[in-house]
């Protein structure tokens, strides 16, 4: 449970906080008048629980809290399933090659690629990216957000580093999920 602030505490602040400056282009004139405006005010108790601070800010001043950014990324491949996959006694059902292709048409590959290969029934897919140069390729490290965007959400299950045989840093495991009865 948080305590009031004290008055003494809350002069401290107010010459600690003027020492600060925000960076260029922040909105600094409406922040200091609302410091300049706000009057200490008793915390109003309720059953002995001190109100929630951002009940005192008037409505013009009081936002919602920020949602949490969309996860792009799939969650990985569970470890027997890809033991299998490595092992090959799960079926790779599908190849594609990324190499060479630039973002815009690596995407649009891969997407339409993965949704055919989970129409045609396939499990388990291998997505050649490549290393890139100096071992940090652009889509080498888009291809798990493309995987996990909205367009592939509902049919990608997880992703994996391929073992060395299959490609290693330079290819990903795809899982795909089992295509509804009917």
């Amino acid at each position: 449970m948080k305590r009031p602030i004290r008055p003494d505490e809350q002069k401290l602040w107010a010459m600690v906080a003027a020492t600060v400056h925000p960076k260029p282009g922040r909105e600094a004139e409406r922040l200091a008048q609302a410091l300049a405006d706000a009057k200490p005010a008793e915390p109003k108790k309720s059953g002995g629980k001190v109100a929630d601070p951002a009940a005192r800010l008037p409505l013009a001043e009081a936002k919602p809290a920020p949602r949490p950014p969309m996860r792009l990324e799939v969650d990985p491949i569970e470890p027997r399933r890809k033991h299998r996959i490595t092992r090959e006694r799960d079926v790779i059902g599908a190849r594609i090659d990324l190499h060479g292709m630039d973002q815009a048409r690596a995407r649009a590959a891969l997407e339409a690629f993965v949704l055919r290969a989970w129409d045609d029934g396939w499990r388990a897919v291998l997505v050649i990216t490549g290393k890139g140069t100096r071992g940090d390729g652009v889509l080498r490290r888009r291809a798990p957000e493309w995987l996990g965007g909205p367009a592939l959400r509902g049919v990608v299950a997880g992703i994996s580093e391929a073992h060395r045989r299959h490609g290693g840093e330079g290819a990903l495991y795809v899982a795909l999920k089992r295509k509804p009865r009917g």
